[in-house]
């Protein structure tokens, strides 16, 4: 019998994962509520989705009652757990508060990798399931992107691994999960609006490494100075990556490296994860930047010690085009490129956006809702990449204080004269570049609805 089966369960907020929980517990018997503050007529794609599903809701805000009612209350990402004062009461009157991918994990009979990290989660995520892919192993890609991890398990988990983005949201509630290998991007700041300080940010994204065992292999960024502390606290068996030469960091780093390097001379990744060196080329890799160079290493070491051959990992490497919104190439009109970057939703993201063009010109447009971010950090790449910046959005005052002396700087109202602007005042051989370092709910409702809408002005020039 389903351990749900009968059971009060209360999903806080109607997005894709909780509406995912709702289909699996119902599906074991559950007795379901869903409550949201938004009302039925803001939710309609959602509670299409749940159809006739036997499900109870309450639209248009929260009750005490249906809380303290609760036998098992599953929280969304979107949701603070810690600022919510009804999940606070619930879970002090002994009421179990988890998470859609925690129930999920719950349920998974195959190894899970965990991807998470500030930048580069997704384009990494999508790159490792496709190497499984081309190696004939089917992998769930998903969790943060896409298709939540419950609905994998209520499909009847048909892969042979499941591959996930978690976000430092999914990562507050974690404490069963126990990753066959857990990967880490890299670390700056974001979502200091929800966390207030980067120890907390931090924290919240070390969760992950926490629930690791002394069987879980354990990936991190050598590069970055935040995951490099992580090693201190790693129980897991660990992986590097890094864009530098061991040799060059010397030491017992050098003599026992056990991970992979970009060199340069070659232009390949060198990988020592299998007992021998394997040499994998660039030439034929379509993604640019070194952020991006530094995913393929996270991909490929995970890929290996998973057991993904080596030619299906070289024939990604020349097959992968990357994900829409992340340095996406538009177009090029009148000697113009245009570049939708709308995913960079953080100053790290932005800087490795700036850094990834070598040569040309960049008119920057930026600005968007404030995370409660310092922009000064940008200074020193707008001083010497971009000709023009333009600000839109509600932190265009914010981020003109801070940046506004190293480059023309023009603050404009709309979305659309930012675009228009940008193309009147370029010339040939320029690139314009939409890398707004700030989240997009001021104006839009995601980053792609952002990008999309980028391109689409841009089409009609």
């Amino acid at each position: 019998m389903s351990k749900y089966k009968g059971k009060k369960i209360l999903i806080v907020g109607c997005g894709n994962s909780g509406v995912a929980a709702a289909k699996f517990l119902v599906k074991h018997g559950g007795r379901v509520m869903i409550t949201d503050t938004k009302q039925r007529t803001e939710l309609a794609e959602p509670l299409k989705e749940l159809g006739d599903l036997k499900v109870e809701f309450e639209f248009g805000g929260h009750t005490e009652r249906s809380f303290l009612g609760a036998e098992l209350i599953i929280v969304s990402p979107g949701i603070n757990v810690q600022n919510h004062q009804m999940i606070q009461l619930a879970k002090s009157k002994g009421t179990p508060v988890t998470s859609e991918i925690e129930l999920a994990v719950g349920e998974l009979e195959q190894p899970l990798i965990g991807i998470t990290g500030t930048n580069g989660k997704s384009t990494l995520t999508v790159l490792l399931g496709e190497m499984f892919k081309n190696d004939s192993k089917p992998a769930f890609v998903g969790g943060n992107l896409g298709t939540p991890l419950i609905d994998y398990i209520t499909q009847g988990q048909p892969g042979q691994v499941a591959v996930c983005e978690l976000s430092s949201y999914q990562l507050e509630l974690t404490d069963k999960m126990v990753p066959a290998v857990a990967v880490f991007t890299n670390i700056d700041q974001d979502h200091l609006d929800r966390y207030g300080t980067m120890e907390n940010y931090i924290a919240a994204k070390k969760r992950l490494l926490k629930v690791c065992d002394r069987n879980s292999w354990v990936v991190l960024n050598y590069d970055d100075q935040v995951l490099r502390g992580f090693a201190n606290e790693c129980s897991g068996k660990l992986i590097w990556f890094t864009m530098k030469d061991p040799m060059t960091i010397g030491g017992e780093f050098a003599e026992k490296f056990f991970g992979a390097y970009y060199d340069e001379k070659k232009n390949a990744i060198i990988a020592k994860v299998t007992g021998k060196e394997e040499v994998y080329p660039l030439e034929q890799f379509k993604l640019f930047g070194e952020h991006n160079k530094q995913n393929l290493m996270a991909a490929l070491c995970s890929a290996r010690v998973m057991g993904v051959g080596q030619q299906a990992i070289q024939n990604t490497i020349g097959q992968f085009k990357g994900l829409p919104h992340r340095l996406e190439f538009v177009r090029k009109k009148d000697g113009v490129y245009f570049f939708n970057d709308s995913k960079a939703t953080n100053i790290q993201s932005v800087q490795a956006s700036l850094s990834a063009f070598k040569r040309s010109p960049i008119i920057l447009i930026a600005g968007g809702k404030d995370k409660n971010m310092d922009f000064a950090p940008l200074g020193p790449l707008v001083q010497s990449k971009v000709k023009l910046l333009i600000l839109v959005g509600e932190a265009k005052e914010k981020i003109n204080r801070a940046l506004g002396d190293f480059a023309e700087t023009y603050l404009v109202g709309t979305f659309e004269e930012a675009v228009l602007m940008s193309f009147q005042k370029s010339r040939n051989g320029d690139i314009i570049l939409l890398s707004p370092g700030c989240s997009s709910q001021d104006m839009f409702r995601d980053f792609e609805e952002r990008g999309d809408y980028f391109k689409k002005l841009v089409h009609q020039l």
